[in-house]
């Protein structure tokens, strides 16, 4: 094959009869055929990880609401199942760190140890409750440090990977894209069975087609409902590969974490051999920027890894995660100022994970105001 490459805040690379380009601007229509404001392509995509949860209880509604007022160009979500089979967006396992669970005497006795990801954990799994019992539950916040007065409020409870996709396709002057996980598939699969015999990610890529969201990246169909589908199990994306053209994204842990599916490291999993395997199915990877740039034993910046190189020379996107604004998440190197992480990151990479879009939507205005100055 002949592998050519041009890199600038947006690269594109031809090899073989494969072809990403450069971003035109694309775009759906609105309700009732009013036209929406395109997909903006003339940046990099700002995505709400977990909605706007520097600020509002994690993968709320209320979350994803704020992430696009803000200006986030997708909002993402992990999506795992409920023991009734439904389809939600929580992140972990167990809703111990970010639920009031603990408050609800009735479920006491649900509290039990399972194996996840090759650790045993102990906690009220997400995969125990119907969907009707997590609706009486409601969310606060993961880290202390942040605003917890929006906790236990009518808009932090549990929502549907339907409800989340509503928020999203209810932005009445843009189009927002969707970036959600396949998350936690070896266990959902063990721990969660539906009467017609399918898996989680038929289910998962199920609810997508249902709502109209498909089509290879950049494509019209793909234009009108954005989406990426991400996992950390490479098994599993391969899989839905299989059943949709949507564009997926391996996602990459600190390189001594076993995947939990193929039990290898990810490591091994990033490694040429298998960068030459995964790009067949998936236009990008989205690595923890650690494993990108590893930080010294005193917080600081050491030599980056050779990873987005590789990536790109394969013609792949790298979209890393994940930026937070607060001290505890920056390196020193970046002296407490979380858009100076932006400006470091964002030129030679793109895209980026941010638990704080409205920092990254302003980082990108006030640049592009001074380039144009």
């Amino acid at each position: 094959r002949v592998l050519r490459c041009v890199q600038g805040w947006r690269w594109w690379c031809l090899s073989g009869a494969r072809r990403a380009a450069a971003r035109p601007l694309v775009g759906g229509g609105g309700a009732g055929g009013t036209p929406k404001a395109p997909l903006q392509t003339s940046r990099p995509f700002n995505i709400a990880h977990r909605g706007s949860n520097g600020e509002l209880p994690e993968e709320t509604a209320a979350a994803y609401m704020r992430a696009i007022d803000e200006g986030a160009d997708f909002i993402e979500a992990d999506v795992t199942a409920t023991k009734d089979g439904h389809l939600v967006c929580f992140h972990d396992t167990t809703l111990d760190a970010t639920t009031d669970v603990a408050d609800h005497p009735e479920f006491a006795s649900r509290r039990r140890t399972l194996e996840v990801q090759w650790t045993n954990v102990t906690g009220f799994f997400i995969t125990d409750f119907t969907l009707a019992e997590l609706k009486t539950l409601r969310s606060k916040q993961r880290y202390a440090f942040r605003d917890r007065s929006y906790n236990g409020g009518e808009s932090s409870r549990i929502i549907t990977f339907d409800e989340f996709i509503d928020t999203a396709a209810g932005a009445a002057s843009r189009v927002v894209g969707i970036y959600p996980e396949i998350k936690n598939p070896v266990f959902v699969n063990r721990q969660v069975r539906w009467r017609d015999g399918k898996k989680f990610e038929d289910k998962f890529v199920a609810a997508l087609k249902r709502r109209g969201y498909g089509g290879r990246y950049m494509s019209p169909a793909w234009a009108a409902r954005p989406v990426f589908i991400q996992s950390f199990a490479p098994t599993s994306l391969v899989y839905a590969a299989g059943l949709t053209d949507s564009p997926m994204v391996l996602l990459v842990d600190d390189t001594t974490v076993r995947t939990e599916d193929t039990s290898q490291s990810y490591d091994e999993v990033t490694s040429d051999e298998h960068l030459d395997y995964m790009r067949e199915y998936v236009v990008g990877v989205g690595p923890w920027k650690d494993t990108v740039v590893p930080p010294t034993t005193d917080n600081k910046l050491a030599a980056p890894t050779d990873l987005v190189a590789r990536a790109h020379a394969r013609g792949l996107q790298v979209h890393p995660y994940t930026y937070r604004n607060e001290n505890q998440f920056l390196h020193f190197n970046f002296r407490q100022d979380p858009y100076a992480e932006y400006d470091y990151w964002i030129n030679d990479v793109g895209d980026l994970f941010t638990d704080f879009p409205a920092s990254l939507r302003r980082y990108q205005e006030w640049t592009t105001a001074g380039r144009k100055g």
